[in-house]
């Protein structure tokens, strides 16, 4: 069964102007809308554009090698700065579209606190007051936001030297430098999260939706506020449907080893 819906409560045929679908599956909830999607690829895209021609333009003894990609020295000084500008205004269109779940909340805190935890993997779900974004998400997110604005600020002082003089430009390039190298850091994080760390994750920027058993496992107020139903309880559920199904393929095999004459008779 499939039906088009759109993220939180409200089920449509097609979001983003009529331009995309969201297809849920059975067993799927619906994440991502096709507009968020679209900024965050875009996003992601202007990002590393602009870090392969700043690398090529500010280490040129390390990357010159990424200049070609971009046809030459000069065209890649030039296309830098737009690259920047891209990023700057695609994460603007983000940052409107994410503010509200982004707030912070004491839950957020209370899992910061916890991080530990979190880090080593001591538990297979999220405590149950994780919603939509847990607290390091948001952190994520904040760090984006405050470290576009240093990029963007001295990314114009350095575009723009014979306004803003001799200091301001060199201040500019460690703050430049240092603002992006603490966003790449974050990056590998989330796409190790995303991929690796948190399988199923990459589905909800591709195809808008996640699984259940995703949603109750990262996500448990999450599932519960967009279900109805307890978290905790479905997780349970589901952990002995699977312990169930592995016993019957173990009795299964066990029993197609035996010769004919010792095995069980089987239902007709």
């Amino acid at each position: 069964m499939t039906t088009s819906a759109e993220p939180y409560d409200e089920v449509v045929q097609r979001d983003f102007g009529g331009l995309g679908r969201t297809v849920v599956h059975e067993g799927e909830l619906p994440r991502h809308s096709t507009y968020t999607r679209a900024l965050h690829w875009t996003v992601a895209i202007f990002f590393f554009l602009a870090l392969l021609s700043g690398l090529a333009v500010y280490t040129p003894w390390l990357f010159g090698w990424l200049s070609p990609l971009f046809g030459g020295g000069a065209m890649t000084r030039f296309l830098h700065p737009w690259f920047g500008v891209g990023f700057v205004i695609a994460w603007f269109f983000q940052f409107l579209n994410w503010t509200s779940v982004m707030t912070w909340t004491e839950a957020d805190s209370k899992w910061l606190r916890e991080i530990g935890r979190y880090v080593k993997n001591e538990h297979e779900v999220e405590a149950e007051y994780v919603g939509f974004y847990n607290g390091g998400q948001k952190l994520q997110f904040w760090e984006i936001v405050f470290g576009g604005a240093v990029l963007l600020v001295t990314g114009l002082l350095m575009w723009f030297p014979e306004i803003s003089g001799r200091i301001a430009v060199a201040a500019s390039y460690v703050f430049h430098d240092i603002a992006a190298l603490i966003m790449l850091g974050g990056i590998f994080i989330h796409i190790y999260l995303s991929t690796v760390g948190q399988p199923g994750t990459l589905h909800a920027m591709t195809r808008g939706v996640v699984t259940r058993a995703w949603a109750w496992t990262h996500h448990p107020a999450w599932y519960r506020q967009i279900t109805g139903r307890d978290p905790r309880a479905d997780y349970e559920e589901a952990r002995r449907r699977q312990t169930e199904r592995a016993r019957a393929i173990a009795a299964f095999e066990d029993d197609e080893t035996k010769p004919k004459t010792e095995r069980r008779p089987k239902d007709t």
